[in-house]
């Protein structure tokens, strides 16, 4: 490795580390981390020699890409899940599961740092709401609060669990920048 390749790798480590707290306030730091070791990858063939290895293998890649997936279903499913722990019919976790997705989306504009998690809880608690409300006729708004509840702390349960994936993605890249 020339010198050039440990700075490069350096870099990519500190970089890394700052996407990890992205990923705590909603943003897609997992994705950035992955993005960055390509980017890393071109850039690495301006200095390097044209016989000189990789920095990241394509299998390293593809675990990194596998491993946040994973994360992404972990975080996406919670809500549902956590509606049917607080009673949900499949209607209100289907809501807390859409709901989950379009507050993301809709409250990136909103609050730009932490929209998309404020906007993801939000939006699981109010599909869930929705969804049960549109199960039943008789359903009242009170009956629809511990269900959307669950959806709140399922979803916030599946945030904290991205986390380990996204480490886990930072540490297996990491270690393939300084080890070839």
């Amino acid at each position: 490795m020339e010198w050039l390749d440990y700075v490069a790798a350096t870099l990519f480590t500190l970089l890394g580390m700052a996407c990890l707290g992205l990923v705590l306030i909603g943003m897609p730091g997992t994705w950035i981390i992955i993005l960055m070791a390509i980017a890393l990858e071109f850039v690495q063939r301006l200095w390097a020699p044209a016989d000189s290895p990789y920095m990241f293998s394509i299998w390293v890649l593809v675990v990194a890409v596998i491993i946040g997936g994973l994360g992404e279903v972990f975080e996406l499913i919670a809500g549902a899940f956590g509606a049917k722990k607080g009673g949900a019919s499949k209607k209100g976790m289907f809501g807390a599961l859409t709901g989950g997705i379009v507050g993301a989306v809709l409250f990136i504009p909103i609050i730009p740092p932490i929209g998309s998690l404020i906007g993801a809880f939000i939006g699981c608690g109010v599909g869930a709401i929705i969804g049960e409300i549109s199960n039943a006729n008789d359903v009242k708004l009170k009956d629809t609060l511990k269900p959307a509840a669950g959806a709140v702390i399922g979803r916030v349960l599946g945030t904290l669990a991205k986390l380990p994936c996204s480490f886990a993605v930072w540490l297996t890249l990491c270690i393939a920048a300084f080890w070839r």
